[in-house]
């Protein structure tokens, strides 16, 4: 088994690389960035089972001729909203399976319309399989699974937790800085009253999470919110929602939002001061409390006939992953699922489609964490 990591001497593609590198299975990883030196210099680290090369993906013809060589292509190259669809469409043409991390709603749908020749090609493309979206949509299938009928959706995600990589290939602007600044700007699509509708990210959103109580989070333009009304059209309500014990920051973010559509200053700036403030904000200035998980999923329905509501997280201690682990791991579990016979359907799916086992995922994905601390899906329920 062959493989071309996109990215993989960046922030999240390095993880990634070095998980892959130790699967017996895998006879070939090729790392490719548009850092050539990068590229190189990551992959040197490694005996010859990896090869590092300059790659841009915006050119074709050399993308093509990369993706020719192997069995299944890792893209964890950012911004997604410029150059994933791009991507699927050249490893469907050659016939190579697909994985990535993506974070726009903007390309998923579209990659979504590449279904049918995905299905005629034979291959698997999983979209989205990092923290949020991924890992989110694993937990939030799970609750969909403890209903009989499914109304709402909510996946979420704790923004303070959320911490760039120190290490990576990039130079400027960071790129998830970037793809943030988009979605906080302008509309975003969500799913809401049986349809698709766009909505002013930010807007805040109440959540009564099972066992531990009401609380505020702001809607984000992650793919999520689309992802699952396309799997499961029946039902009602799918949001992905931010969520974080400064309740300040998204004050700050509004702000920001606003200053960026009066033009007083341009995306870029607004990224870089972003990364800035990240730098400022240390666990050692939060206070405990009571607070929604981490990631999670929540799902909405009835069973047996009685409205109920559905959280489910991760049980065990997974706090301390660098931003570059909690998005690649649940990347590679995928992969080495797929390598393992686990995954076998074609087609481009998100997570939650039933493509993947979530029990078994949970179990790779403990895996790649290697703390020595157990880790179940913690589901709590409770009536509405």
């Amino acid at each position: 088994m062959k493989i071309l990591a996109l990215g993989g001497s960046g922030g999240m593609g390095r993880y990634a690389v070095h998980s892959l590198y130790k699967n017996p299975k895998i006879e070939k990883i090729f790392v490719a960035d548009l850092n050539a030196s990068s590229a190189k210099d990551f992959s040197s680290s490694f005996n010859n089972k990896v090869d590092g090369f300059g790659l841009d993906v915006t050119n074709e013809s050399c993308l093509l001729e990369a993706m020719s060589k192997v069995d299944i292509v890792i893209n964890t190259t950012g911004p997604f909203f410029k150059f994933a669809e791009l991507i699927l469409r050249t490893a469907i043409e050659t016939n190579c399976h697909y994985f990535d991390i993506c974070d726009d709603w903007e390309p998923t749908e579209k990659m979504f319309l590449m279904d049918q020749k995905a299905k005629s090609a034979g291959i698997t493309a999983i979209i989205g399989l990092g923290a949020s979206p991924g890992l989110t949509n694993i937990l939030a299938y799970m609750a969909m699974l403890e209903l009989d009928e499914i109304s709402k959706v909510y996946t979420g995600w704790d923004i303070s937790s959320a911490k760039t990589e120190q290490l990576s290939s990039q130079k400027g602007v960071n790129a998830a800085m970037v793809h943030g600044i988009e979605q906080i700007i302008g509309k975003v699509k969500v799913f809401k009253e049986g349809k698709y509708q766009m909505v002013r990210p930010l807007n805040e959103v109440k959540i009564h999470y099972p066992e531990i109580g009401e609380f505020k989070a702001n809607i984000f333009g992650h793919p999520e919110a689309i992802t699952f009304p396309h799997h499961y059209p029946d039902i009602n309500e799918s949001l992905n929602l931010m969520h974080g014990e400064e309740r300040g920051f998204n004050i700050i973010l509004k702000f920001i939002r606003f200053l960026i559509e009066a033009k007083i200053l341009t995306k870029k700036m607004a990224a870089r001061i972003l990364t800035y403030m990240e730098g400022l904000n240390t666990s050692a200035q939060k206070k405990e409390k009571i607070c929604l998980p981490a990631v999670f999923g929540y799902a909405e329905g009835t069973k047996n006939c009685k409205k109920i509501s559905v959280g489910v997280t991760i049980d065990g201690e997974i706090k301390d992953l660098s931003m570059g682990e909690a998005t690649s791991f649940p990347l590679v579990s995928g992969v080495k699922m797929l390598i393992d016979g686990l995954i076998d359907d074609s087609g481009v799916h998100a997570p939650e489609s039933g493509i993947i086992d979530p029990k078994l995922f949970i179990n790779y994905f403990a895996r790649e964490i290697d703390n020595g601390i157990k880790l179940f899906p913690k589901i709590t329920r409770s009536q509405i």
